[in-house]
């Protein structure tokens, strides 16, 4: 399937071509073309040139990292993410080399290298899907991540599959259509009207939330929402 979105302006073709699949062929991703993908990510803009960017990348050939890397995955994302042929948990510095100050852009860098690696994937006829769902606890201790370095997000990437090795629930998100905010509502030509447009309940989630927040360190973060999903 080639999940493509429709616009209401011209754009790219690699940008209508980007999806988030959650099905994987087995067809191995070669080193060279890996290579092509990291280069992509070493030209990304960064703060000072700072380059904050780490990829952990274990292709299925490496069977031990490749399953350490996937047990890092929440249990919900490992469903889908081992039908990937390359794994990968992105990490970030979180301090200036220069000066050891603190790198407050240093996440939104890393998107910025991923963005890169993404639309690369999408030319050499690849797709990634990311994994916002990832435990930063097992991350730190089974890839021995050390103080000053924050894990982001999990990365699975390989050519795109049909679903036909996925649960009835995961083919439903594999084959979902592609929908986008529409250009008005965030796009401002002068000064933005913003409102936080939240209920009663989404207040109180969203005050417990943000006390838990810690620059460096989202593990309280996740901690605290695995907490309130058991109840």
């Amino acid at each position: 399937m080639n999940n493509v979105i429709t616009t209401t302006h011209n754009v790219h073709p690699l940008l209508l071509d980007r999806w988030s699949p959650k099905s994987f062929r087995d067809t191995p991703v070669g080193t060279d073309t890996l290579n092509r993908l990291f280069e992509a990510t070493r030209l990304a803009p960064s703060c000072f040139n700072e380059q904050p960017w780490h990829f952990i990348v274990a292709p299925k050939a490496n069977a031990h990292l490749y399953e350490k890397i996937l047990h890092c995955f929440t249990e919900d994302n490992q469903a889908w993410a081992q039908t990937a042929p390359v794994l990968m948990i992105a990490v970030t510095k979180l301090y200036f080399e220069h000066n050891g100050a603190t790198n407050v852009f240093a996440w939104h860098d890393m998107g910025l290298a991923v963005a890169n690696l993404t639309f690369q994937a999408v030319f050499e006829g690849l797709q990634v899907c990311e994994a916002a769902g990832i435990d930063h606890e097992k991350v730190y201790t089974e890839l021995a991540i050390p103080e000053g370095y924050q894990p982001c997000v999990g990365i699975a990437l390989g050519y795109a599959g049909n679903g036909d090795n996925l649960s009835p629930v995961l083919q439903h998100k594999h084959n979902r259509e592609r929908t986008r905010k529409p250009l008005s509502s965030f796009v401002h030509y002068g000064e933005p009207q913003l409102q936080m447009r939240l209920n009663e309940q989404q207040k109180q989630v969203y005050e417990m939330m943000k006390g838990k927040f810690e620059f460096g360190d989202l593990r309280p973060v996740f901690a605290f929402a695995r907490a309130r999903m058991k109840h």
